[in-house]
């Protein structure tokens, strides 16, 4: 009977603390065991993974920035079609033109 008596009275205790503590900044201050070793895993996991985030945020920032392959091509592309183009106006061009060494027509 006495231990029980003594339970109870650990029991109003404990509550009698919780409610002095509750409403007051003190009471954000205590942290349950259990939260703690959350937050030290958490910390251990964060730190972890951390490199990994950064590789991650970096490799994501250079596909972003970078010039890909096919703007490439594309910008090769359309010069070598200008190029050929401008190409194809001269010879055209210069292949209709009479050659100066042959006589016109000698009936």
């Amino acid at each position: 009977m006495k231990a029980v008596t003594e339970e109870m009275r650990m029991r109003r205790t404990k509550q009698a603390f919780w409610r002095s503590k509750m409403g007051r900044k003190d009471a954000s201050t205590i942290k349950l065991p259990v939260d703690q070793y959350r937050k030290q895993i958490g910390k251990q996991d964060y730190k972890k993974t951390k490199p990994i985030l950064r590789a991650t945020k970096l490799k994501a920032e250079a596909r972003k920035t970078a010039i890909g392959i096919k703007e490439v091509g594309l910008v090769l592309a359309a010069i070598l079609a200008l190029l050929l183009a401008f190409y194809a106006c001269f010879y055209l061009r210069l292949s209709t033109d009479v050659d100066p060494d042959l006589e016109p027509d000698e009936d």
